[in-house]
């Protein structure tokens, strides 16, 4: 059966196209080459005939990924190298003028730094402290420091309207350090060869005043431990700070101190039962000396070759020594006799009274407070002395009392209340055992 033309003018009815993978292989392969010729395309430049269109511009890329962000490298300017310092010690005799000159600036410079400032360390300088410079490019003041000392520069810095004043302060670091010595001559010698400073050892001194007479009591093999900061400053030791804990073991008897802060804010040291260190009367009222003579009373006297009550204890010491008072009080008496050479009478509370003979010179007079400690005179040879020593004498009641058994009759000393005992018994426990352990690896170095 034949099949009819359409009809002229009619639109042939479309049949469904197969998925493209049933079409035929000729269409894909025709496709592909199509492809490939647009990539080639793509890849070679254009003719230089043929009008290239600019492509639209990309919108404005508001934020980074975090993963392009990490490969982003910043390169900052490189600071600008501030001007050098240029430094001038201060020398005997210099004044400010003195050292501006020699830094080549002059006395109107000077006023300019000082004008805002009302000079403030600049009032007063002293030998050894140091002064730098610092210059702009044309030569003109930029800055000034003035080093008093490792702990505190004042630095002054130009300003629109001047210049102005900054201190800068450092805080060293502390470090605890243990250290324990044997006597082996004097306190003082034994000290140094373990490295302790004459300060700290007149600090020890001062602790244990109370309970002991250092220029009579130590003997040879008496031992201490000392637990103390030591003061840092850029990895080298500065100074000293304060003894936090000590121990003084003196003829088998040992004394403990420890340092404590009360409720109160009170700083003091104590012994291990919370009992103040500091007594009425320190035991001997200046820091070294050896003994001439002790307490006698039928003693032949060395000038006058007769028997001459000897109502008190000689010190041996050089000219000049310091002598301390040994209590809180006021001077009574002071002056000049031919026996008594120089001399100054303590009166301390109502009861007792102490003597200080043969002084070089008198540091107070008659009526002047005095304290516990306070220098009020040096040792000399003043009146009826065969060479320089103290003669010191302690009367109770106005009866002459030996001075190195006296402090078994005066008052006791302050003790911490007992609501604050426990308080202090758990600020002490650890020093209380790093003492200990001083003492038992001491004991056990002797043994050996």
């Amino acid at each position: 059966m034949s099949r009819k033309p359409a009809p002229r003018g009619a639109t042939p009815l479309k049949t469904q196209e197969p998925p493209l993978l049933q079409r035929p292989i000729v269409w894909i392969t025709t496709v592909g080459a199509l492809l490939l010729v647009m990539g080639l395309s793509l890849r070679s430049p254009p003719e230089p005939a043929t009008p290239v269109t600019a492509l639209p511009e990309a919108p404005e890329i508001e934020a980074v990924s975090e993963d392009v962000a990490d490969i982003i490298e910043v390169v900052a300017e490189p600071e600008p190298t501030p001007p050098a310092w240029r430094d001038f010690t201060v020398r005997d005799g210099d004044n400010l003028s003195l050292v501006f000159a020699r830094a080549g600036f002059n006395d109107t410079d000077l006023y300019r730094v000082a004008e805002f400032n009302g000079r403030q360390s600049l009032r007063k300088i002293y030998p050894g402290e140091t002064i730098g410079f610092q210059s702009d490019d044309q030569g003109e003041l930029l800055a000034m420091r003035h080093v008093q000392s490792p702990l505190l520069t004042t630095l002054y810095q130009r300003t629109d309207n001047g210049f102005s004043a900054t201190q800068i302060t450092r805080e060293p670091e502390r470090r605890e350090r243990e250290v324990s010595l044997t006597i082996e001559s004097s306190l003082f010698l034994a000290g140094t060869d373990a490295g302790l400073s004459d300060g700290m050892i007149m600090e020890l001194a001062g602790i244990f005043g109370g309970v002991i007479d250092f220029a009579l009591d130590p003997r040879v093999g008496d031992t201490i431990h000392v637990i103390f900061e030591e003061l840092m400053l850029d990895g080298r030791r500065f100074g000293d700070g304060p003894i936090l804990a000590t121990s003084f073991t003196n003829r088998g008897e040992t004394f403990e101190a420890y340092r404590y802060t009360d409720l109160e804010g009170d700083t003091s040291y104590y012994n291990e039962s919370g009992v103040s260190m500091r007594k009425a009367f320190l035991r001997a009222p200046l820091d070294f000396t050896r003994v001439s003579s002790n307490f006698n009373p039928n003693r032949l006297h060395p000038i006058y070759k007769t028997q001459r009550p000897h109502r008190g204890t000689d010190y041996a010491a050089p000219r000049g020594t310091p002598v301390y008072a040994a209590g809180d009080g006021r001077v009574i008496e002071a002056g000049y006799t031919r026996p008594n050479g120089n001399y100054i009478f303590i009166q301390h509370g109502e009861q007792f009274v102490t003597h200080y003979l043969h002084l070089h010179r008198l540091k107070v007079k008659k009526g002047s407070k005095v304290k516990q400690g306070q220098v009020i005179g040096t040792v000399g040879s003043t009146g009826a002395a065969t060479g320089p020593h103290l003669h010191y004498e302690f009367l109770v009641n106005g009866v002459h009392r030996n001075p190195r058994t006296v402090h078994k009759i005066l008052p006791k000393a302050r003790s911490l209340p007992d609501a604050e005992i426990p308080r202090y018994l758990a600020s002490i426990r650890q020093p209380t055992q790093q003492l200990a352990s001083l003492r038992n690896a001491q004991q056990l170095a002797q043994a050996e």
